[in-house]
C-alpha cells in the first residue's frame, strides 16, 4: 500500500471516529475533526504532510505495490 492510501486511510478514520466521538459524548471532538481537515488542506497546497514523514521514516516508500 502506498504512502498516499496510508495517509487517505487514516485521515478518514481520524474524522469518522471524531465525529462519531463528537456526536456521543462532547462537541470538542470537533477540533480534532477540523485539525484534520485543516492539515489536509494545507498539505495540499505545501506538499508538506506529517503523516507521510512518519511513514518514510518507518520505511514505507511512495507508490510501493502492496
Amino acid at each position: 500500500m502506498s504512502i498516499e492510501r496510508i495517509v487517505f486511510a487514516v485521515a478518514g478514520s481520524f474524522v469518522l471516529v471524531s465525529a462519531i466521538l463528537a456526536a456521543t459524548t462532547t462537541t470538542l471532538w470537533l477540533w480534532f475533526t477540523g485539525f484534520v481537515g485543516l492539515n489536509l488542506l494545507q498539505s495540499a497546497f505545501t506538499g508538506f504532510c506529517p503523516m507521510a514523514s512518519i511513514l518514510k521514516k518507518f520505511g514505507i516508500q511512495s507508490g510501493s505495490a502492496f
